[in-house]
């Protein structure tokens, strides 16, 4: 193909509460700079520095109903009583033009990708144990004792479907999982999901989410 007319390239980032995917798509936004990052839609309410238009598109559940009705969204989906969604005209705009496009999205938005975007490459991420992962949401704070522990029930059923991700990244040390997912968006190497089943076992081994 013409390099003039190359389009770009979906990368979708997924991984349970309180793993790092935003801090970690802050850092390869920052280290590749020509990687377009699709700002989702909610319904749900600006967290203490949260920009509209940045961090997410906050709209109304009325508007959110609206666009659904009008096909506005590539994939949405309704996580803990609120709308997540991403928008389907502008992603197809910058693939178009030729940008890749990085977009974060929970587990059932990568599947809805991956049925009309079979092409795109799907990253899951998740830290070293499961009970890291309830170390760090407890820590943040930003949360109920019992929507943590709706949290933590639902990343067992994200990590429940890892097998339709390309690649794994593991988030015990934020650098390096950065290096990683460059390599993977400018290379296409990386730890493939399908060779990740000795690292399971360890990540479970503490017991620390419910089933």
């Amino acid at each position: 193909m013409d390099e003039q007319h190359k389009r770009g390239r979906l990368f979708v980032l997924s991984a349970p509460s309180g793993a790092g995917k935003s801090t970690l798509g802050e850092i390869i936004r920052r280290r590749l700079p020509e990687l377009v990052y699709s700002v989702s839609y909610t319904t749900r309410s600006p967290r203490p520095g949260e920009t509209d238009g940045v961090d997410y598109n906050f709209v109304s559940p009325e508007r959110f109903r609206e666009m659904i009705a009008n096909r506005e969204f590539l994939e949405w989906a309704e996580v803990f009583g609120r709308f997540y969604g991403t928008g389907r005209r502008w992603v197809e705009e910058k693939l178009a033009a030729g940008f890749d496009v990085l977009a974060d999205l929970d587990v059932e938005g990568a599947a809805s990708v991956r049925a009309v975007r079979p092409e795109s490459t799907l990253v899951f991420m998740a830290p070293p144990t499961a009970g890291e992962l309830r170390r760090r949401l407890t820590a943040r704070r930003t949360e109920s004792p019992e929507e943590t522990g709706l949290r933590l029930g639902q990343a067992r059923r994200e990590i429940e479907r890892r097998h339709m991700y390309d690649f794994l990244l593991v988030n015990d040390d934020l650098a390096r999982a950065a290096d990683e997912f460059l390599e993977i968006i400018q290379h296409g190497r990386g730890r493939a999901m399908s060779d990740t089943e000795d690292f399971w076992p360890q990540f479970f081994r503490d017991e620390a989410l419910p089933r």
